[in-house]
């Protein structure tokens, strides 16, 4: 099933941003997961892509673990803000883009890398078994979490790659050096002044897909077949701010 979402995954994602107000509030009725999804101007895909994805994303929600997974003490971000709903469905990145996301960021050994919303985490494992770098990631699907643990292991780098258990806009992103993205153009324009707040400057953002806005354009942009790539860098602070 996921092979087929991947497959649509450019498409799926534009449209379906915001395509399901009334499945996502049937949902959040039904499951303890919800998607939340913005309206949007278009709804091109057809019914049949439409429900592949969202048959994908209710399956996720049907083999997640129970409730008592998102009380796990170790996991940052666990407090009364912690939300249970997803703000983007999971649509896994090939391992070319993958690469090609490290390597337009330039990651080294000397670099911490945080995947915001990492899924399986195949972009932390990645840094840390091809690029040599420390590598974190946060996501607020138990069974994502999980499943990222579980590669690092079997990649033989769970001392350089781990995983948080939580919420992406209250993660403590401060020791980044390199920060990736794959979410959604309302998502990254909500976290937007966090990255510019928190990380420090020199600091390489990358996105897939979608950018920051008109007032934050970015510094290089890379097309990768049907994949789109963004490059910024956090500028230095002005004066007061």
């Amino acid at each position: 099933m996921w092979e087929a979402v991947a497959a649509i995954q450019r498409e799926s994602r534009h449209a379906c941003r915001g395509a399901w107000s009334e499945s996502a509030d049937a949902l959040r009725t039904e499951t303890p997961i919800s998607l939340r999804l913005r309206p949007s101007a278009s709804s091109a895909l057809s019914a049949l892509k439409l429900f592949a994805v969202a048959a994908a994303s209710a399956f996720a929600v049907a083999v997640a673990p129970p409730a008592l997974a998102l009380t796990t003490p170790e996991d940052p971000g666990l407090d009364r803000d912690f939300r249970t709903d997803l703000d983007v469905p999971y649509v896994p990145t090939k391992q070319e883009t993958v690469e090609a996301m490290l390597a337009l960021a330039g990651v080294g050994p000397k670099d911490v890398v945080y995947d915001l919303g990492c899924g399986d985490g195949r972009i932390v494992v990645t840094a840390a078994q091809r690029f040599g770098a420390r590598g974190v990631g946060v996501d607020i699907d138990p069974a994502r979490i999980a499943e990222a643990r579980e590669n690092a292991r079997k990649a033989g780098v769970a001392s350089r790659a781990t995983f948080h258990l939580g919420d992406l806009f209250y993660a403590d992103i401060r020791e980044a050096t390199v920060v990736m993205l794959y979410l959604l153009p309302s998502v990254n324009q909500k976290l937007k002044p966090r990255l510019l707040a928190d990380l420090a400057p020199g600091t390489r953002v990358v996105s897939h897909d979608f950018d920051m806005g008109a007032d934050w354009p970015p510094q290089k942009t890379v097309n990768l077949g049907r994949d789109t790539l963004y490059l910024w860098t956090v500028p230095a602070r002005r004066a007061g701010k």
